[in-house]
């Protein structure tokens, strides 16, 4: 199987050329607008993945979403993640997709981790085609030495505060913010990678409505080391969108069951309580479209 880096070699020669992604992330460049000379490069790569049968269902739903953003709601998508290349994949497949698809894949603000801008070049001039909100990952600082990695651990906290700011300023601004609630992606065998962080509590608490999207088909496969070295392999990619949910209803209600399982004894994180919900329904809906998706095979 071939890696991103051989089968796409003419593609990352040319964006290497052409990308002005900042190599680091500061307080003053958490957002970055998406680079309309870059997509092109990106959609011909994930057009020569996907296969015929390749699209999406709940279309309805996330037209639904966006007309929420576009009268000024705060609206969240939360994605399955099981490749670098999924955002690629989800607007590649919802601006084809009619309707009102087009508009709503050039509204797509990523949250993403810094390490797509500083681990490697060509990754951050991938990166650069989608408009996103750069976050220092919360479980890297918790990882650090609170004494040697001071320094770091002072930036990453200034890199998040700007971060925020700029969700706060954008989100009731007709986008539709995309976030992966797992904060990684999926590892066969490590059942650990699915498992939905605690800080999307957070998110949903600060936003009104929020669309699930389940993903069926992998067309770059995981690999450990960089990101150029994944496998790459054609395949038919469907996507489900699940229906808008209200974040308060949704939140309150997860609160609520798990306050109601919680004692002295046995206390229940909420926040991880909320995170866990999303990913079951996640799960839920990715079962679906495995059966749907053998109708496109």
């Amino acid at each position: 199987m071939e890696t991103l880096a051989t089968a796409c070699r003419e593609i990352v020669e040319q964006v290497l050329n052409l990308s002005k992604s900042p190599a680091v992330v500061t307080e003053e460049n958490v957002f970055q607008e998406y680079d309309r000379n870059m997509r092109p490069y990106l959609d011909k790569m994930v057009g020569d993945l996907v296969l015929p049968g390749s699209g999406l269902d709940g279309l309805e739903n996330l037209e639904e979403l966006y007309a929420k953003a576009e009268a000024g709601k705060s609206c969240l998508l939360l994605p399955e993640h099981y490749s670098n290349m999924d955002l690629s994949l989800f607007t590649y497949l919802v601006e084809r997709a009619g309707g009102r698809g087009w508009e709503i894949g050039k509204a797509v603000l990523a949250v993403a981790g810094m390490k797509l801008n500083e681990m490697n070049p060509v990754v951050s001039a991938f990166a650069s085609a989608y408009s996103r909100i750069v976050i220092y990952p919360s479980r890297s600082i918790q990882a650090m030495d609170s004494e040697k990695d001071r320094a770091e651990i002072i930036r990453g906290n200034a890199i998040n505060r700007a971060a925020m700011k700029a969700l706060m300023d954008k989100k009731n601004k007709g986008h539709l913010v995309l976030i992966f609630p797992s904060g990684t992606r999926y590892r066969p065998g490590d059942p650990s990678t699915k498992r939905g962080v605690r800080e999307i509590d957070s998110y949903i608490k600060s936003f009104d409505y929020m669309c699930m999207v389940a993903i069926n088909g992998v067309v770059l496969h995981v690999n450990p080391g960089n990101m150029m070295d994944d496998p790459v392999s054609k395949d038919v990619v469907r996507l489900t969108i699940g229906p808008v949910l209200s974040c308060a209803e949704f939140r309150d209600r997860i609160r609520a069951e798990a306050d109601a399982k919680t004692s002295p004894e046995n206390p229940v994180d909420k926040k991880q309580a909320v995170a866990d919900a999303i990913m079951e329904e996640l799960e839920r809906m990715h079962i679906e479209g495995v059966e749907k998706r053998k109708k496109y095979l």
